[in-house]
């Protein structure tokens, strides 16, 4: 039985792919490969379950990389649990053609209490002191100590934040190889996040980039060479192309100046957004931003506000949503867009005295909204890294103390995603040696992924 192995390049287009990744240019080239039409919205989590599932948001229910539960009156971001996922996965249905098929998760989201046979994925300690020590999850548990026994333990720092460089995607990659030898599963899902980060730091026009695109050029270039020689098939895929960016769009603060934004004053007069209490907020995501009311009878305004914002392309309500198939439960009743020069960033004081403390740290789940702000050092504090060492020894004393170093300037990103890009050259691709996998057009629809994939697994199986 052949495997399947699916790479996963964050960022990874045809913009990108030239003199600073000769094995990629070549490699794709002696195959086959299709532009992915975006998925709305084009960020990690609903891409990777439509890829996974074969549906759009309106069935799985991934509106976004996090939501507002109705329920409990909380925004929720970046949970792992893989029973968010509303629909059968592609392993789960590959299992009915073959008895014996094992599926590997290496990274990609919702990775936490699914159905696959192995799996890792980020996940720290956070210690009663404050301390937030890198680890990761694995199933089966043992997964985790064997490969920290052999490879270190996961550099967390380095997959997220101030310092995210190529060392959390090259231990991955690393990692991945040690799980084919000791288990060989049929099929591996393998998530490599280095473009993530300059890109969005510094924008795709950047040559800071240059040495990003060679770096995890090499990486490919081992994890390639060896499933393939392993006899394995090896699709190379990405979910999105990052594009330049200059116009930050701070929509809660918007809603919050008509009247519509509640906060709750907190200790040392900082502010935390209270969202049960808000007739309207925004859950900002990239270049989306899904609009939440409390108060419906407000929609008619709370639209005509948006649709006249500069920045923002086009504001989805129940018919735009039922268009990008995005009419779930999970969603804004509105959906905003962004053109192609803006994003949305979360911010929803009016004075950075009163932003929470959360702000100025890497709080990927506290913060109501994405912020890509986290990747930066604030440039206003002198002696960045002998501050973080300072208060790295004090916690390691004992004391409690803020690793307090994210600026809330978001004029420093410069590179977004999101949006439905126009630019075939900077849609995500899809690219394997095999042909009759692939489907004929020269664009293919994001849920089309599925089936290239289950088709190379269906292939594989026979054998």
């Amino acid at each position: 039985m052949n495997k399947t192995v699916v790479l996963n390049i964050v960022g990874l287009c045809k913009a990108l792919i030239g003199e600073h990744t000769p094995f990629l240019k070549h490699w794709i080239a002696k195959g086959n490969h299709r532009v992915i039409e975006n998925v709305l919205p084009a960020v990690t989590c609903s891409v990777q379950a439509t890829y996974l599932t074969g549906k759009y948001p309106n069935q799985h229910g991934i509106v976004g990389n996090g939501w507002y539960d109705r329920t409990e009156c909380e925004v929720k971001f970046w949970k792992q649990s893989n029973k968010l996922v509303q629909a059968s996965k592609i392993w789960e249905e590959a299992r009915r053609w073959k008895s014996h098929f094992t599926a590997c998760n290496m990274f990609w989201w919702y990775n936490m209490y699914s159905s696959v046979d192995y799996s890792v994925t980020p996940r720290p300690q956070y210690w009663a002191d404050g301390r937030k020590v890198p680890d990761c999850y694995a199933h089966p548990p043992e997964l985790r100590d064997k490969l920290q026994k052999a490879l270190g333990t996961f550099p967390l720092f380095d997959f997220w934040g101030p310092g995210a460089s190529i060392r959390s995607s090259q231990w991955i990659a690393q990692a991945c190889k040690l799980v084919e030898e000791w288990h060989s599963p049929t099929l591996t899902l393998i998530y490599l996040p280095h473009l993530d980060y300059n890109l969005q730091r510094y924008g795709v026009s950047s040559p800071v980039i240059h040495k990003d695109l060679q770096q995890i050029d090499e990486v490919c270039k081992d994890l390639v060479t060896f499933y393939e020689s392993r006899g394995a098939t090896v699709i190379v895929l990405s979910e999105y192309g990052i594009t330049d960016v200059n116009n930050p769009i701070h929509i809660n603060r918007l809603l919050r100046q008509k009247g519509w934004l509640q906060v709750r004053r907190e200790h040392h007069q900082t502010e935390l957004l209270d969202a049960g209490a808000s007739k309207a907020f925004a859950v900002a995501d990239h270049q989306i931003a899904h609009v939440y009311l409390n108060d419906v009878s407000l929609l008619p305004q709370v639209k005509e506000l948006l649709e006249q914002t500069p920045g923002i392309e086009q504001v989805l309500d129940r018919q735009g949503k039922i268009q990008h198939h995005l009419d779930h439960e999970r969603a804004g009743d509105l959906i905003a867009v962004a053109d192609a020069n803006s994003w949305f960033t979360y911010y929803y004081w009016l004075n950075d005295k009163h932003a929470p403390d959360f702000a100025r740290l890497v709080e990927i789940h506290k913060k109501p909204g994405y912020d890509p702000v986290e990747l930066f050092t604030d440039p206003a504090k002198p002696f960045v890294p002998l501050q973080i060492a300072w208060k790295l020894f004090k916690r390691k004393l004992g004391f409690r103390t803020l690793m307090d170093v994210i600026p809330l300037d978001a004029s420093l990103v410069r590179g977004s995603h999101g949006r439905i890009v126009e630019q075939i050259d900077f849609k995500p691709i899809v690219a394997m040696s095999q042909a009759d996998c692939l489907p004929p057009e020269k664009i293919c629809l994001p849920n089309q992924v599925y089936d290239i994939i289950f088709q190379s697994l269906k292939q594989g199986i026979k054998k």
